[in-house]
């Protein structure tokens, strides 16, 4: 398991556990990041990364990103 910052980019991924406060937990749940579910990096920007969950591409901060174990 790793965070998902540190996955290759265009590599599909399984989240495996969304971790941090239960706000930063439910914020992830409604970008679309759940346990079990396929993520991709598409790009990364100055330490945020652009990432490709359920059919939509989503920005996120490399803090977040570091919570998405996968």
């Amino acid at each position: 398991m790793m965070p998902l910052v540190l996955a290759n980019i265009g590599e599909t991924q399984i989240v495996r556990r969304i971790g941090g406060s239960p706000e930063t937990k439910r914020h992830l749940e409604d970008l679309g990041f759940t346990v079990g579910g396929e993520v991709s990096i598409v790009n990364a920007l100055g330490g945020n990364v652009i990432v490709k969950v359920k059919e939509s591409r989503v920005a996120v901060s490399d803090e977040l990103a570091r919570r998405i174990m996968v």
